[in-house]
């Protein structure tokens, strides 16, 4: 198994005292396999995802990614994780505005010591951002944007995608086709995906659909 979650709790203190996000999740991915994670806002889906990629840490419970349990390591082990092993798409496309639309491809895969000028190529020319290479960030639509972020998360290859609303800003057929892509280049990689959405129709195309409702799966 890809991963494993177990018993997850995560309590934030606000100003009206604490507030437990998560109430004992469990889930597993396969690799290959696609789960779909949906639930209201404030559910708990999107602090779940950011606990898995490392972004934060438990409360109490495990996260086991290829065996090995993330909320036993430091700062330093889940920045590594972050860059080698888990990629993350946020709804916000948190692409470099100062880099060129192929440096920010490569980035990523740069960071993690897997660069690969012909994969880069190949998911250039899938996402259709061949012409656009040498443009800067604003110089592209949103949909360019967003399969930008989704080609350099996938440029180094991760066992497992994290995505939160990743077509969010996207029109209803421009996020249809970047998400065939995304689901279609996953499938090739062998890499687990993990989507967040409030799309039913999104969460339709997973393997598997897992709902959140007050900080547990309903």
């Amino acid at each position: 198994m890809l991963l494993t979650v177990q018993n997850i709790h995560k309590t934030y203190q606000t100003a009206d005292g604490p507030f437990e996000v998560l109430r004992g999740i469990d889930l597993t991915l396969g690799a290959g396999e696609t789960l779909a994670l949906t639930g209201e806002s404030g559910s708990g889906k999107s602090t779940l995802l950011h606990l898995i990629g490392g972004l934060d840490t438990p409360d109490q419970g495990h996260i086991r990614l290829d065996g090995q349990d993330i909320a036993t390591l430091d700062d330093t082990g889940r920045a590594a994780l972050r860059r080698g092993t888990v990629g993350v798409v946020f709804q916000q496309f948190n692409l470099i505005p100062s880099l060129r639309v192929a440096d920010n491809i490569a980035f990523q895969a740069r960071l993690a010591g897997r660069h690969d000028p012909n994969w880069d190529a190949i998911l250039a020319d899938r996402m259709s951002l061949t012409l656009h290479l040498n443009k800067y960030p604003e110089q592209l639509s949103g949909g360019q944007q967003q399969r930008v972020a989704i080609a350099r998360t996938l440029a180094a290859k991760p066992r497992l995608v994290l995505a939160d609303e990743p077509t969010g800003n996207l029109d209803e057929a421009t996020a249809d086709i970047v998400l065939d892509m995304m689901l279609e280049l996953v499938s090739e990689t062998g890499a687990g995906l993990l989507l967040v959405t409030h799309s039913s129709a999104l969460a339709g195309r997973m393997s598997r659909r897992l709902h959140l409702r007050s900080g547990q799966v309903a």
